[in-house]
């Protein structure tokens, strides 16, 4: 059985390379307004295991022999469609449109009668009417007020505050004293106890979902760190569309009430009317049928006779928020003409628990000033979705006195107060110097554990020196060393960026002497640009990744002797352009000392002989992430991703003769990778490449390639490594890779009654690697769970993994593994 399912795996991973005999068959997979449809599954009719579904674009991909089918296309909540097909010996692409069910037909699959089911019948007729009252159908423009607060309560052990209080009055000096001490003390900890931002912008939308905004003015005060919904462009709450892609918020889409699939996904309940400005307005309660894949409740007003939403209030389910513990979406809609529903105002309410701290915060939207009457020019939506300029950190109070949409409360007007209070006091000079000065002084706790540090703030650099503790190097190879090292950063205003880091290290054992010195300058932060230099004199590896029971064997280590440097730059959007050169000389390690006394715990081998070698290297590496988005600040870019693969390329060049190099080789690797939301079945990752040696004159161990042999215990990244690879693999000639692994995220285990809370989800992945030059084949399949915790202000990931592989020169075996990674906060992001 296991055989036979690898087996399988590897034929779908070969077909998808396009290596069979079958043919590819594509397209996407619309609605009636040509809006893709994500997760609509298409099968072969009588063959329901030939199917596919489609991704969060719409796009699908089958692979056929040539003959005749009839494919099934499907998707909840539209009319099932039969096509015919007839594949020839050649690639083809078709297209499917599906057309929403009738009305009619979701009140026969109602489990309820109609009769008792009145709030389900008002949202059926403002579905209805969907199309025409939905403002995001129709290009526009509007002005934008933003306000986002931020409340921190921090809870502390009883005893911890009344310790402090006394540390503090034993050693204030009761001779001096500050009659403003108290005040600022108190002032310090409000301000302490509180966020605010403020950002007015100029929005403009088209249909379907082109949108560019402006920021005309951005002030904060205080953190954004936990702050949602501070740009439009990431995330819109539309309800009138099906799903709702909220992918810095929710883990899967979200399905929309207010909708035709909605309408199979939701329970409704009218609980409420009454009468306001002579209008009856009907108050309906939605509850999800299944959490697993549906994930708001909450309440929906409607105007009667005009069937336009007046009014919706949806909570969010815990189970797949990405950050957050809980999560309130209220809108409100103006409707002129009793034609639209146009969005007024929009309230947020959200916060999350870490250890003693409490973080709750509200967002505030107000959407005025809207045009519908506007032609925006055929280039005017780019890839380019949000401009903010200088001025837009510069606006004063005279300003947003004007632009402020919703008054602020007196706590936020005492903030303000007290931040610009705050901000005055401690911009002047001798604070800062008081400031530079406790920052700089040096203590024993700095000496022996956390570093020496220095600020200088005229100058706007930092550097650290390391402590006693973080000099230590009690394992290393050659024996235990001393190694002091140093740390440098610069930034400018215009967010160019200089640092450095640099350590000199002793050898006990073998009294040697070894150091390493790089430094980096980002010099065009818009593109990326770079230059760095690197200059060691230390030990290097063959294979720098290698198994944990491998990589700190002997054999595997060298000294050498090197000179890098490396220029990167982003020659136009998604386009980077990486190149480097080194020249290296490199000795064997057979005449140093060893603790061979460890070798009976670990067990260890004997340093590789060779003469020592000249290595000249040059490397080129192009990437490009077609229809990369982002958002341009005064002097940066903010990466948003792309719904295309990034492709790369990768050329090395061993350089004969030049200083006298040794070497004489040429690599090249071609690759694409690529991470996307496959509708409400979860996130699928893929990473696939291959490369060749196109010449090895002169090629020594260090130059080959390695694929790493797996780790006992631990599961590697998976889209970079296998997890039953038994043996580190070299290659000289053509090799193809696949990584694949899929993250459920609750679709299926929250089907499971009471799983949704316990947040564990599954996952499943594949491998494969095929090296001819060694008539190997190694392929495997893997299943895991994965739960997601809190650690201190952290998202920690922690899952159990069970690999089965094969291959035509291994048996076939079952590994264990376990890992853990953190959330990035920045991208929301995990390594896989």
């Amino acid at each position: 059985m296991l055989k036979q399912t690898i087996l399988l795996v590897v034929a779908l991973l070969l077909y998808a390379g396009g290596v069979s005999a079958q043919r590819k068959l594509s397209g996407i997979v619309t609605d009636e307004r040509d809006i893709p449809i994500p997760g609509a599954k298409i099968f072969v009719k009588n063959d329901a295991t030939m199917r596919t579904v489609c991704n969060d674009m719409g796009y699908y991909e089958m692979f056929l022999l040539p003959g005749e089918y009839f494919l099934i296309f499907q998707a909840v909540g539209y009319e099932d469609r039969e096509i015919y097909i007839g594949m020839a010996d050649a690639e083809q692409s078709r297209n499917a449109m599906l057309i929403p069910l009738k009305m009619g037909d979701f009140e026969e699959v109602e489990i309820i009668a109609k009769k008792t089911n009145p709030g389900r019948d008002i949202i059926l007729k403002v579905v209805e009417k969907r199309d025409s009252i939905n403002p995001w159908k129709y290009p526009h423009s509007c002005e934008v007020y933003i306000k986002s607060v931020e409340r921190i309560d921090k809870q502390e052990p009883s005893g911890k505050t009344s310790k402090k209080k006394n540390n503090s009055e034993t050693t204030t000096t009761p001779d001096i004293e500050d009659p403003f001490a108290e005040k600022r003390k108190a002032d310090q900890e409000f301000a302490n106890s509180m966020n605010f931002l403020e950002i007015q912008l100029t929005r403009h939308f088209e249909p379907y979902n082109k949108v560019k905004e402006i920021r005309n003015a951005y002030d904060l005060r205080g953190k954004s760190t936990n702050m949602y919904y501070t740009t439009t462009v990431k995330s819109n709450f539309n309800f009138f569309q099906n799903l709702l892609h909220l992918d810095d918020l929710h883990q899967t889409p979200v399905s929309s009430p207010i909708s035709g699939p909605g309408i199979l996904s939701y329970k409704y309940r009218l609980v409420e009317q009454y009468e306001e400005n002579g209008r009856k307005i009907h108050k309906i309660k939605i509850t999800p049928r299944n959490t697993a894949t549906t994930t708001l409740d909450g309440y929906i007003w409607v105007i009667d006779s005009l069937w336009l939403v007046q009014k919706l209030e949806f909570t969010m389910n815990k189970g797949n928020l990405i950050i957050y513990d809980y999560f309130t979406i209220t809108q409100e809609f103006d409707h002129p003409g009793d034609s639209l529903c146009v969005l007024t105002n929009q309230e947020l309410k959200y916060g999350v628990t870490y250890n003693k701290q409490t973080t709750h915060l509200e967002n505030h939207a107000s959407f005025y000033d809207y045009n519908f009457d506007i032609a925006f020019e055929k280039k005017h939506f780019k890839n380019e979705l949000s401009v903010t300029e200088k001025e837009a950190y510069e606006r004063d109070s005279m300003y947003w006195s004007d632009k402020r949409k919703s008054e602020l409360s007196l706590d936020e007007l005492r903030y303000i107060i007290v931040q610009d209070s705050i901000r005055d006091y401690q911009n002047r000079a001798e604070y800062l110097d008081s400031i530079d000065k406790e920052f700089n002084r040096i203590t024993v706790w700095k000496v022996l554990w956390y570093g020496i540090d220095h600020r200088n703030r005229d100058k706007k650099h930092q550097w650290t020196l390391s402590s006693l503790a973080s000099m230590a190097r009690p394992i290393y190879i050659a024996g235990p060393r001393v190694a002091p090292n140093f740390f440098y950063f610069k930034k400018w205003d215009d967010e160019r960026t200089l640092d450095s880091y640099s350590e000199l290290s002793m050898g006990f054992l073998n009294a040697d002497l070894k150091g390493n010195s790089w430094w980096r300058f980002r010099y065009d932060p818009f593109h990326f640009g770079t230059v760095a230099a690197e200059f060691e004199h230390d030990f290097g590896t063959v294979t720098w990744n290698d198994a944990i029971t491998e990589v700190y064997k002997r054999e595997n280590f060298f000294e050498k002797t090197a000179l890098t440097l490396i220029h990167d730059y982003e020659l136009f959007n998604g386009f980077y352009f990486y190149t480097s050169y080194s020249f290296a000389e490199r000795r064997s390690i057979d005449h140093y000392k060893f603790l061979n006394q460890l070798d009976s715990i670990l067990p260890n081998n004997v340093a590789k002989s060779f003469e020592p070698y000249q290595a000249s290297i040059g490397t080129i590496r192009i990437s490009y992430t077609p229809g990369q988005k982002y958002m341009r600040e005064p002097n940066r870019k903010v990466l948003l991703g792309s719904k295309w693969p990034t492709f790369y390329a990768y050329y090395e060049r061993g350089i004969p003769k030049l200083f006298g190099s040794d070497v004489d080789h040429e690599y090249v690797r071609f690759g694409a990778e690529q991470t996307f939301k496959l509708g409400l079945l979860g996130t699928t990752s893929y990473h696939v490449n291959s490369g060749k040696f196109l010449s090895s004159r002169k090629l020594y161990d260090a130059d080959y390639k390695y694929f790493r042999r797996s780790d006992p215990i631990w599961f590697s990244d998976p889209l970079n490594s296998f997890q039953g690879l038994d043996t580190s693999l070299p290659t000289k000639n053509l090799y193809f890779a696949g990584h694949l692994i899929h993250h459920d995220n609750g679709a299926i285990l929250n089907k499971i009654p009471f799983m949704k809370k316990t947040r564990i989800g599954l996952v499943g992945g594949a491998g494969i690697l095929v090296v001819p030059e060694h008539n190997w084949q190694h392929y495997e399949v893997l299943v895991g769970l994965e739960r997601i915790f809190k650690l201190s202000k952290r998202r920690l990931r922690l899952g159990v993994y069970c690999a089965f592989s094969d291959g035509n020169q291994s048996k076939a075996r079952v590994d264990w593994k376990i890992s853990f990674s953190f959330l990035d906060n920045r991208s929301l992001k995990w390594n896989f």
